[in-house]
Order: C-alpha cells, then structure tokens, then sequence
C-alpha cells in the first residue's frame, strides 16, 4: 500500500515539488569553495557538447555545479526509470535539468542496454547537437563508485570532453540508501572540485578507461571533502 502511494504520479509530484523548493533554499544559503574552475569554463567557452560526471549520492548538489545560462550548454541529466527515478527526474526538472530517462546500471556498454538503448541515441542526438548530459555512472544501484562502460562510450561516439566533478557540504544529512546520499542543509559549507576534459578515442579499451575515469572521480570527490576541512570559501 506505502509503495503504491509512493509511486503515484501525485505524490511524487509533490515530494518533487517539496525536496526542489528545501534545495534551492539551501543553495541560495551556502558558502561555497571552488578548486579548477577554469577546467569546466574552458569547455563552456568552447562550445559544443559536453559530458558532466557525479557519482549518484552527489544528485543533491550536482545542479550548483552546472548552473543553467545562456554563457553554458544547456545540461540534461540521464536519470533511471525507476520509481525512485521518477521522484529524482521530477526535482531535478524543476531545479532546471529536464531528464533524460534511462539507466546506466547494467554490466555491458550502455548502447547495448536494452533499457537504456533509446536513452543512449538521445544523449547522442543531444551532445552532438552542443547540449550538455549529467550522468552517474554508479545509478541507479550501484555498487557505489564504480562505472560501467557506457559514459566512454558514449564519449567516444560523440566526441565530446568529459567533465568529472567532485562535490561535498559540511554539515549534511547522509541517507542510508546504498550510497548515502549527501542531502544539503541550509547556511552550511559547499565544496566543487574539478578534472578533466577527458576524451575517448577509437583506439581506447572502454573498461580499462572506465576504470581509470573511476579512479579520477571518486579522487575529486574525496578532494571536495578534504577541502572542506582548510579551504577559503569563495
């Protein structure tokens, strides 16, 4: 009964509705730290389509990373089309990210994903066409920190840099999902941390270098952490 109330189409709406007015509130009333920031502005400067990385208990703080304006491409998340989906797509529309539904959960490469295969050749059209893409290439299950094959592969098929960013808030709520998720809280510390752009080429192996893009981005989220701890805020 909990679960049928949970997945209907108005209750969501409005836990949508609720959790993206609490974040905004919150992202008006931090202060947040900066490191590499000129890496993603080299990119908006350029042009062209983009790929931006989080891992998936970072969704929450993802939108101050990418802030929507006429200076940046116009960024999509991929969100699963699960329940939980539903309700994560739902916010973030109304934070300024319309979704891209589909799933980058499965072991093989994400364009061979059955569920994910329409999600796959729409991400192409759009970052092709000079849009931006938000993925968590650990959702929507996990296990946490690991990436799938799929984010190269898609950036080698569209040629476009990939942009791995890590993020952290201090005080936070941690969830007891299966990557505690990191929920903002009011007037507290923020912390953006940047790598990239990468690129995937021809004659690059994909899980070797899903692998390593791996690596890289739970080291930038950690780094978000520690600057927590020291860093001047901007």
């Amino acid at each position: 009964m909990l679960k049928q109330i949970y997945r209907s189409r108005g209750f969501q709406r409005f836990l949508a509705t609720l959790f993206s007015t609490w974040l905004k509130f919150c992202y008006a009333t931090m202060t947040w730290t900066r490191e590499g920031q000129e890496k993603p502005e080299s990119v908006w400067k350029a042009g062209g389509g983009a790929i931006l990385c989080f891992w998936h208990a970072r969704i929450p703080l993802s939108p101050m990373s990418w802030p929507q304006s006429p200076e940046r491409q116009e960024m999509r998340a991929l969100i699963s089309l699960s329940a939980d989906g539903e309700f994560i797509a739902q916010t973030v529309d109304r934070i300024g990210f319309p979704a891209i539904r589909g799933s980058s959960q499965k072991k093989t490469d994400l364009s061979k994903n059955k569920q994910g295969e329409v999600a796959f050749r729409e991400m192409i059209k759009w970052v092709r066409g000079g849009g931006a893409v938000a993925i968590t290439p650990d959702g929507p299950r996990g296990p946490a920190e690991n990436m799938e094959p799929g984010t190269p592969s898609l950036a080698r098929m569209t040629g476009a840099p990939v942009m791995l960013v890590g993020m952290a808030c201090k005080p936070c709520i941690r969830i007891g999902s299966w990557d505690r998720t990191v929920i903002p809280l009011p007037f507290t510390r923020g912390a953006i941390a940047w790598d990239g752009p990468l690129t995937a080429t021809r004659d690059d192996d994909l899980e070797a270098l899903s692998k390593a893009w791996a690596a890289r981005l739970s080291a930038v989220t950690r780094r978000a952490e520690a600057m927590l701890d020291g860093a001047g805020a901007e």
